[in-house]
């Protein structure tokens, strides 16, 4: 018979939880088409604590940025992104177009032709997701689409240096320091200052993800994206300590990512427990991965 020692939420709360984030992003993606720059300037105001004089970084930003990091860390990032580059061009490769005439005066056949433009979201509240400036910016770039803008929102009050400098070695057109609900409605519906883009990509947190969905079908998008979550599978023979980091490595992205563990060991399961209460006084992330847990 199965003991569940420690249980999550509810199906009616997330229920509810869900609903309400449905309802807050419907809300702002209305604002924003109706009000424009002054929606995005409130919500950045309101959500980050971000209101700078202009939310596109100047060269002059961009720059000031790189120079904060060390050569070693601009290296690893022109390191990952020509790997990234390199299998998108193989991938790139194998699309080929076709024609053919099938009988006499019937021609058939397909191209792949690159979208105008793409707007990426690079996620970096909580962590600086440099990533998905990788998986995103690089790959809209081998395709070959014209217009690429990004954005990121700010990390301790400011542009965070590693995301906005693997956005521009990425080849980002346009960076913007602006992010959730506000970011996406802007880059997908336009504002007076910001032209809309005929496709999102990239990760977020519940309430970019549920943008995102709101946004199908004015634009396109990558993917419907979940939450981060793992399932733990152990035996006896597993160590506890181990559990507990891969339980924890996911708990950190944040309050709805799911962090389960099944054992056919009581022993385990209660050392597990124990192991991650240890770890969440000394690891940095406690304070994102604790209200999960």
């Amino acid at each position: 018979m199965a003991v569940t020692l420690k249980s999550g939420l509810s199906e009616k709360v997330k229920a509810e939880e869900n609903d309400k984030v449905q309802s807050m992003v419907e809300t702002a993606l209305a604002d924003i088409e109706k009000r424009g720059d002054d929606a995005v300037r409130a919500m950045s105001k309101d959500f980050d604590k971000w209101d700078p004089t202009d939310f596109l970084l100047s060269d002059s930003e961009v720059e000031a940025c790189m120079k904060k990091l060390s050569l070693q860390e601009i290296n690893d990032i022109k390191f990952a992104q020509e790997q990234v580059r390199n299998f998108a061009k193989i991938q790139r490769k194998s699309l080929t177009d076709v024609e053919v005439e099938t009988l006499p005066g019937v021609i058939l056949g397909h191209k792949n032709i690159p979208i105008n433009s793409v707007g990426c979201y690079v996620p970096g509240g909580k962590y600086p997701m440099v990533a998905s400036a990788h998986m995103s910016i690089v790959t809209a770039g081998v395709a070959g689409v014209k217009r690429i803008i990004a954005a990121s929102p700010p990390f301790n009050g400011e542009p965070n240096p590693a995301v906005v400098t693997a956005m521009h070695l990425a080849g980002a057109d346009e960076i913007y320091c602006l992010g959730g609900i506000q970011a996406v409605g802007a880059m997908a519906l336009g504002t007076e200052t910001i032209s809309p883009i005929d496709m999102l990509v990239g990760p977020g947190n519940a309430f970019v993800a549920e943008a995102k969905r709101q946004l199908y079908g004015r634009v396109g998008i990558d993917l419907f994206a979940g939450p981060t979550e793992t399932l733990v599978i152990a035996d006896d023979t597993v160590d506890a300590e181990i559990c507990a980091t891969d339980l924890l490595g996911q708990a950190e992205h944040g309050p709805t990512s799911p962090a389960i563990l099944v054992t056919n060991s009581e022993e385990l399961a209660r050392k597990t427990i124990k192991e991650v209460d240890r770890q969440l006084k000394v690891l940095p992330t406690a304070a994102i991965g604790k209200p999960l847990w």
